[in-house]
């Protein structure tokens, strides 16, 4: 039922890298500047994470080599993967609040203060900022409508992938 969606996967990769960008825009044009939400540390990691979805996704969209398909769309779902844990993390926050929210450092502050080792738990420890739901839309947060997005692509490139592999001939 699937296959003929699955015999461009050009296509597919190019819808993706859109689909990335449409969701970015949403966040920067509408998001933060019109209602004017400030991003906290976990949604700055998960943008990092659409952004490099999206050149993965374009990258595997440029070129007509197999190969190519498979490493760039193996980097998009390492990279849909971290993103749907960031969120998942940052959805769980919300739904479990820590009893004393503190504003935390933003996440260049974090990363320009400390060594790596120790500025990736502490991103990832979230802040008063990353528990609190300041949007929604049809009851899901924006971690929630963001997971949703990560886990729909990342399944997507592994359809498309997985179609590629029983295409290829045997040996």
């Amino acid at each position: 039922m699937l296959k003929p969606l699955f015999l461009y996967p050009r296509r597919i990769f190019a819808g993706m890298a859109l689909a990335c960008v449409a969701l970015l825009a949403f966040a920067v044009l509408y998001l933060q500047n019109i209602v004017g939400l400030e991003p906290c540390p976990m949604c700055i990691v998960q943008r990092d994470a659409f952004i490099v979805l999206a050149l993965c996704s374009l990258l595997a969209a440029l070129t007509s080599r197999r190969w190519l398909w498979f490493l760039w769309g193996g980097l998009g779902i390492l990279a849909a993967a971290f993103g749907a844990f960031t969120a998942a993390r940052q959805s769980w926050l919300q739904w479990n609040p820590p009893e004393f929210a503190t504003c935390g450092r933003d996440l260049y502050g974090i990363i320009e203060s400390f060594p790596l080792g120790r500025a990736i738990p502490m991103i990832f420890r979230g802040s008063g900022d990353c528990s609190a739901v300041d949007w929604t839309l049809l009851g899901g947060s924006i971690a929630n409508w963001s997971f949703l997005g990560f886990a729909g692509l990342g399944v997507l490139a592994i359809l498309t992938l997985a179609a590629q592999r029983r295409s290829l001939p045997q040996r």
